[in-house]
């Protein structure tokens, strides 16, 4: 049994039933709901409400977005914009994006570096003495990089996304189905055994798609709150990804399905 609080705020015994019920009502009420925000209420561990939330989603009840949940009904597309994102989990990506620089490829190597506050990061990282071709679709990397003496840098054409600030559309993908990249960075709005990658926007997956087809080996930086999450669109499956560099947030049973599932987990 698990605990809640009743309206004078004394703790009262709760079957797991009896908290999916309570989840699944607040959730309606609310319209959009952490899970951080549910752990604390019903006083459990965020993996327990991942799992709590993945029976409501099959009853049909909720809806998982990215780092929370909505009703079952809603359909809305919920996308944090890339300021949201970037000011969140911050030291845990600088982390992620440290790691990361262990898994660059020889100098000379074709890098394609994915849209999203991680990848930011590693750009930011990329060491002054180590030449590299790369190719990307975020404007905002683009400009980090672009007096990089050391690297070769290609902005890839597209319909740039205010709320990613990223290139997408078809001209994104024709030019992603021309190149052949040693390591393709990937970022994603969610990481599960059952959905693979997703994220919320069909033409962002769309890129993402041709990202990961572009790439010999495929790098996803994801922090912890990424992970067990769901996004409407699937982009790619596990078996399609070679190594997820993540933080030491993530669940022991999450990492070992992950790392069951045929990916390298680096935790930084």
């Amino acid at each position: 049994m698990y605990t809640d609080s009743n309206r004078e705020g004394t703790p009262v015994s709760m079957y797991a039933e009896e908290r999916q019920q309570a989840m699944a009502q607040l959730v309606a009420e609310h319209g959009r709901l952490s899970v951080s925000v549910l752990a604390e209420k019903y006083d459990v561990t965020t993996e327990t409400v991942r799992r709590d939330l993945s029976s409501l989603e099959r009853l049909g009840l909720v809806r998982r977005v990215h780092g929370g949940v909505v009703p079952g009904n809603s359909l809305a597309v919920i996308e944090s914009g890339l300021l949201e994102r970037d000011a969140a989990n911050t030291a845990e990506k600088e982390r992620i994006a440290h790691a990361a620089l262990d898994l660059l490829p020889p100098p000379g190597s074709i890098v394609i570096l994915d849209a999203g506050s991680t990848t930011s990061r590693l750009a930011r990282m990329l060491p002054r003495d180590h030449r590299l071709i790369v190719f990307t679709h975020a404007v905002p990397i683009a400009a980090r990089l672009a007096n990089h003496a050391q690297i070769e840098l290609h902005l890839l054409p597209g319909r740039v996304r205010t709320t990613t600030q990223a290139a997408v559309g078809a001209d994104t993908v024709q030019a992603l189905a021309q190149i052949r990249a040693d390591v393709v960075f990937l970022g994603t709005n969610g990481l599960s055994v059952r959905h693979g990658l997703s994220t919320p926007d069909r033409d962002e997956a769309a890129t993402k798609r041709a990202m990961v087809e572009s790439g010999r080996r495929v790098v996803v930086l994801a922090d912890a709150s990424k992970i067990g999450e769901e996004s409407l669109m699937q982009f790619a499956s596990l078996d399609e990804v070679d190594v997820l560099v993540t933080d030491d947030g993530v669940a022991g049973s999450d990492q070992q399905e992950i790392t069951e599932a045929g990916v390298e987990v680096v935790t930084a």
